[in-house]
């Protein structure tokens, strides 16, 4: 998409009805945000091999043991004939390799499960679109083709029922039923939509743009070329926007000019009434009040001096890229992706813990039980869990190549793989 150069005026402050999604609903879903399991279905974890194209299913505590794995992408054959027959998909499948994709195709970026545990939704990044796949057969129940030619992150609603996901280039965030894979709305967004996140009572959704992170104009006097990058809400019934937050004016008003506005990933507030975010070059993160509509706090982490300070070598304008919260509230778990690290912070006190060397972590969750972050290593092919209550690494489990995305699901009980494995 070519980069906008202006910015629009944003609207600062919501009407009344609007402000009351001050986000004050209770405890924020949980990173699987689905209902409770019941007696015949097991909590696990999915880990998405981007570039492998599968997803394995490991504990979701304990050990975090590995059960099995699932081939997301059993109809490639199928979707690589469609690309290779039209020019338009096939340029824009070697795009995503060449770019985002750092010389790989993208086969999966994020994952959830269906309320009843029988499969796993996947969005695919280089195949531009969302699959269901039966987590017992490995075949795929349904597919949505998404707007433009790319697929990114995903969000599932409180109960389950929806996903949330975003195409990329085309500016749109598509809401589909998870069992049926029809869509029942979509908005549009700012440039690049990336994260997704429903808030725990399910009325809102917010969606990241991050702009165009592929560009070799990286320095912060080059920052306008990126795009018109901002956190859309909306009514998740309507689809209707309700409010759009411009993080570059409440950066600038801290004196922050030089800082990116490219929302990352981010998490909430066990009441939901701050937001924790990473943004585009920033080694830290900031706390957001959403009450006041004011950044509050900055945290650096360090930097590593290993760490190349040369803005183009960093993975799709990324240095940390992952952020998850204990789920009451008191610790936050950082991804230090480009500084090789994964870090606990007392939220209180912002005060870091011991650095917990990891290679490229690009994503960091929160372990069933609630006392371990989990981190996907992308560049040792592993995931780690980090104990809250230390800040020390207690376990790694290998995984398949290039791992990003980690979700808490659920299967069935007995679940061990595809028939096909």
């Amino acid at each position: 998409m070519p980069a906008s150069g202006t910015r629009r005026m944003r609207t600062r402050h919501l009407c009344a009805v609007a402000a009351a999604l001050a986000l004050t609903a209770g405890a924020t879903a949980s990173a699987s945000a689905a209902p409770a399991a019941s007696a015949d279905l097991r909590e696990v974890m999915f880990v998405g091999n981007n570039w492998d194209g599968t997803a394995d299913v490991i504990k979701s505590s304990g050990d975090f043991a590995k059960i099995g794995r699932i081939n997301v992408i059993p109809d490639k054959d199928e979707r690589m004939a469609e690309i290779n027959a039209d020019p338009i998909k096939w340029i824009a499948f070697m795009t995503i390799r060449n770019s985002v994709g750092e010389g790989h195709d993208q086969f999966v970026d994020d994952m959830y499960s269906t309320p009843d545990g029988t499969s796993m939704v996947v969005s695919r990044p280089s195949f531009a679109d969302v699959v269901s796949i039966d987590v017992a057969s490995g075949d795929i129940n349904w597919r949505f083709p998404v707007s433009g030619f790319r697929a990114d992150h995903m969000a599932v609603s409180p109960d389950g029922k929806r996903v949330a996901v975003s195409a990329s280039t085309s500016n749109t965030v598509h809401v589909l039923d998870i069992n049926t894979g029809k869509q029942v709305g979509s908005f549009g967004t700012g440039d690049k939509p990336h994260e997704n996140i429903f808030t725990s009572d399910g009325k809102y959704i917010w969606t990241m743009s991050i702009g165009d992170v592929t560009t070799a104009l990286d320095e912060p006097w080059l920052d306008w070329t990126k795009g018109d990058r901002k956190i859309t809400v909306v009514d998740a019934a309507t689809f209707k926007q309700v409010k759009v937050i411009d993080m570059r004016e409440r950066l600038d008003a801290i004196g922050l000019t030089d800082y990116s506005d490219a929302v990352r990933p981010a998490t909430f507030s066990p009441d939901e009434s701050k937001l924790y975010f990473q943004v585009s070059f920033f080694n830290g993160f900031f706390e957001y009040d959403i009450a006041t509509d004011k950044i509050t706090r900055t945290k650096e982490l360090p930097k590593n001096p290993a760490t190349s300070t040369d803005r183009t070598t960093w993975v799709n304008d990324s240095r940390h890229h992952g952020i998850s919260m204990k789920p009451d509230g008191k610790k936050l778990c950082v991804a230090g992706t480009m500084d090789d690290y994964a870090v606990v912070v007392d939220r209180a006190t912002l005060q870091e813990g011991p650095l917990v060397t990891a290679s490229k972590p690009y994503w960091a969750t929160v372990s069933g039980d609630g006392k371990s972050c989990v981190i996907s290593e992308s560049g040792s092919d592993q995931v780690t869990a980090i104990d809250f209550a230390t800040g020390k690494k207690t376990v790694s489990v290998a995984v398949g190549d290039h791992p990003q995305r980690v979700r808490l699901a659920h299967v069935p009980a007995n679940w061990t793989g595809p028939a096909a494995d």
